[in-house]
């Protein structure tokens, strides 16, 4: 292959990283302004979705936070045995109990003040 070819291959291979990289920045710059958006209150809701996951694994989210199956349960409302189910893999925690625990796991405190204050 003459350099002529190569030359002619190393543009289009930095073209097309070009093209990917800018398809990038686009969706980080789309990304911002939602988030800006969304922040200011100027966005529409109900274009948003909540990703909850399909499977939560209790047992981390305790032994993460520190506690026995009894202060977890406890502290968070559940009953013992439920909580049991759940670590033992026998049942798994429906959508809003999911969507509980995904706020106990990322945010405990604040789930333990708002109980607390109720």
């Amino acid at each position: 292959m003459t350099n002529h070819g190569v030359s002619w291959k190393k543009n289009e291979l930095v073209q097309r990283e070009d093209e990917a990289m800018s398809k990038v920045a686009d969706s980080i710059r789309r990304g911002l302004e939602q988030a800006v958006a969304f922040g200011r209150g100027e966005a529409n809701e109900s274009a948003y979705r909540v990703h909850i996951p399909a499977r939560i694994d209790v047992r981390a989210i305790r032994t993460k936070l520190g506690m026995t199956q009894e202060e977890f349960s406890g502290r968070f409302g559940f009953s013992i045995n439920t909580l049991r189910h759940w670590e033992q893999g026998k049942r798994q925690p429906e959508g809003p109990t999911r969507a509980y625990l995904l706020v106990i796991e990322r945010a405990p405190k604040a789930v333990q003040k708002a109980l607390h204050a109720a």
